[in-house]
């Protein structure tokens, strides 16, 4: 269904929705079980104002669970000011997430409405980074124009840098990385604790794109790191000062 069929048709509904990472309510489930007939507002993401990359979803967050998701899902209202198709999924019984069908057109005006709860954000450039465990380089595009190609070192045997597309998720300027955080003892032989700069958080489960100095002379020839696309600290810093939340990072074999 098109966004367009898709709004028309939540005109004849009166409901409930809304955006990101944490939970979710339903339809019926958006009046309070400890107040009949109230609806509760859920949270959205992206919020107001934010520019985001062309891979960020919308993210609805409800009060409490959901019992009908259907209804739910008919009651979110997306208006993207360039023709969008995508799709729900819930991530948990109160959290539902809209993503694209493909990527947000680049500088699309976005408005989600659900019970009551709005949020207008904006679609910045299409900033599409791609990373390739075989040739072992890091190619970034802005409005597929290709601006910066540079040596990686990704996921030795073992340690494997997923493939996929990833939207970043969050950035830090510095940051101490743990093995014990993912099961792995520091002093075992796979351990580590180490400081770390320019770090962008491409995944949940730990992987990042970040400054590794100790690895500069395998960056470009091969595979050395323990799952994170390792970058010079210079190429790190400038791919933290240029992407955003929601831009793409694609994994390739």
């Amino acid at each position: 269904m098109t966004i367009a069929q898709h709004v028309r048709h939540l005109l004849l509904v009166s409901v409930l929705a809304a955006l990101f990472v944490t939970g979710l309510g339903t339809a019926e489930s958006a009046t309070s079980s400890s107040t009949p007939g109230k609806i509760l507002a859920p949270s959205v993401l992206p919020a107001s104002n934010q520019v985001v990359g062309i891979a960020h979803p919308v993210i609805i967050q409800f009060p409490e669970a959901v019992r009908d998701r259907a209804l739910a899902e008919r009651g979110v209202e997306i208006t993207p000011s360039q023709p969008t198709d995508g799709r729900f999924s819930w991530i948990d019984d109160r959290s539902v997430r809209w993503t694209p069908d493909q990527f947000w057109p680049a500088n699309t005006r976005v408005t989600v409405a659900a019970a009551g709860t709005r949020s207008q954000f904006e679609v910045g450039d299409a900033l599409v980074a791609v990373a390739n465990r075989t040739t072992h380089q890091f190619t970034v595009s802005i409005n597929d124009q290709v601006v910066r190609t540079m040596p990686t070192s990704m996921g030795k045997p073992g340690y494997e840098t997923p493939v996929g597309t990833f939207p970043i998720i969050e950035q830090f300027r510095d940051m101490i990385m743990d093995s014990s955080t993912y099961g792995v003892p520091i002093d075992s032989p796979e351990g580590y604790r180490i400081y770390v700069e320019y770090a962008t958080r491409i995944t949940w489960g730990g992987i990042f794109v970040h400054g590794a100095p100790w690895s500069v002379d395998s960056q470009g020839f091969e595979n050395v790191s323990h799952g994170c696309i390792n970058l010079s600290n210079e190429n790190a810093r400038w791919f933290y000062q240029n992407a955003k939340i929601g831009d793409p990072v694609i994994v390739r074999g």
